[in-house]
């Protein structure tokens, strides 16, 4: 008795041994769990996995925007028809709400009450977000990765269950601001922003890296007005050699067209949120009526937190590229579309970290204690128990007189109020199957 008690003490042993080192796979169940799949949780049932998103399918924040929803659906779908998550297929249900809050609040409820989503996905916006955040919170549901760089989204005793996951505004605006103070010393700068969390956020961190002496207009603008000539004239008027301008696509492009017609040409220092090469160049040849093209973007700065979709060396964009190609053909190869997809492989990344039968709280303690890989980010993830950010950090990058998009320095990393630093890791290579192990 005593020897066969011993032998199963010994064989416990090396079970916990191997499991310590996580060689194999079953130690994932906890204990009291199921080999097999059961309705754990909300959206979540033997066969199927489902969550939903608010994204501007109409509305000023069409443009390009309105690619990415279904660009993540398209990796989703990749996903399914390569076995889906542990058997399950995802379901992806975006609703527009073009870009008004009160839209986003009643497609919001809807998600949530009646089409019962597990979680909701990269739902799009910092105005129209900002309206259901604390709705999500109160009723639990897992607010995964939203399409903002809000730093509102990392209060982590606020909102438990929202997490950001592009770099938020203010650690790009500081990232700016020191290539400005660099590159750009003594010139006068102006500002031309959205009336919203999204474009002060953005001055924050610029003024952060700023002296206020250099900083000659401070021009902003709300969606619903397309004028911005008032706003351009006046950055002419204060002698402003550089603009830096946290926009979205289309007031990217109505900027420049304005400041070109009044002849005004400074160096534009634009956030990655509104300089998307081939949306831009859509837009100004829309606006223009064929007049002007993508010639208004050359010398234009910006930054990047993924390798550009014109690099077709990388093979993170091979990847993505073979799946547009196959899945989403329909929509165009840019930016917007490699946003959405690595999105769609972080959420994929997450839940099945989160394990065979997943819950609404163990997701949310799953993405604070694993460390994910980051896909094709230039930079790391923040996530932790008390940070809920994104990839922390961007590289600076020009655009070129052919539309190209080259890189300009290291990638730096930062936080809202800390110091910029140099990063010195390397993106991960995809997996050879293209969906996280």
């Amino acid at each position: 008795m005593n020897s066969q008690t011993n032998r199963i003490t010994a064989s416990m042993s090396r079970i916990a041994i191997v499991c310590a080192v996580g060689l194999l796979a079953a130690c994932g169940e906890t204990a009291g769990s199921s080999s097999s799949n059961t309705a754990s949780a909300p959206g979540i049932t033997a066969s199927e996995i489902k969550i939903g998103s608010t994204q501007p399918l109409t509305g000023p924040a069409a443009p390009g925007y309105s690619e990415i929803a279904p660009a993540a659906n398209a990796y989703f779908q990749y996903v399914n028809a390569h076995g889906g998550i542990f058997g399950r297929k995802i379901t992806y249900e975006y609703l527009d709400d073009g870009y008004n809050p009160t839209n986003t609040a009643s497609v919001t409820r809807k998600l949530v009450l009646q089409d019962k989503v597990f979680a909701v996905f990269n739902a799009l916006g910092t105005p129209t977000h900002l309206a259901v955040v604390d709705y999500l919170n109160s009723e639990k549901v897992p607010d995964l990765f939203v399409a903002s760089g809000c730093n509102c989204w990392n209060d982590t005793s606020k909102y438990p269950y929202t997490f950001g996951w592009q770099p938020d505004y203010t650690i790009e605006g500081k990232i700016l601001g020191q290539y400005i103070q660099q590159n750009f010393s003594g010139k006068k700068v102006g500002y031309f922003y959205q009336n919203d969390e999204f474009g002060l956020d953005g001055v924050k961190g610029l003024d952060q890296q700023m002296a206020a002496s250099n900083v000659s207009s401070r021009q902003n603008y709300v969606p619903t007005n397309t004028n911005v000539a008032p706003q351009i004239a006046a950055l002419q008027a204060s002698g402003a050699q550089v603009v830096v301008s946290y926009t979205i696509p289309a007031f990217t492009a109505l900027a420049l067209l304005t400041a070109a017609k009044l002849n005004y040409h400074p160096t534009w220092v634009v956030s990655n949120v509104g300089s998307d090469v081939p949306t831009l160049t859509g837009l100004l040849t829309t606006f223009s009526k064929g007049a002007v093209g993508a010639q208004l973007l050359t010398g234009m700065v910006t930054d990047i937190y993924e390798p550009p979709v014109s690099d077709a060396s990388n093979a993170w964009i091979k990847l993505f590229k073979q799946i547009h190609d196959q899945y989403s053909s329909s929509l165009p190869w840019d930016g917007n579309v490699l946003y959405g997809m690595t999105a769609a492989y972080t959420f994929v990344q997450t839940i099945k970290a989160a394990g065979r039968n997943p819950t609404r709280s163990g997701l949310v303690k799953t993405l604070e204690t694993t460390r994910l890989s980051g896909g094709p980010g230039l930079a790391p993830y923040g996530y932790s128990p008390n940070n809920h950010l994104g990839f922390l950090g961007v590289q600076v990058a020009t655009i070129g007189a052919d539309g190209s998009v080259t890189t300009a320095g290291p990638v730096y990393t930062s936080s809202d109020n800390g110091s910029i630093s140099q990063y010195a890791g390397s993106p991960s290579t995809p997996p050879s199957s293209g969906i996280p192990s």
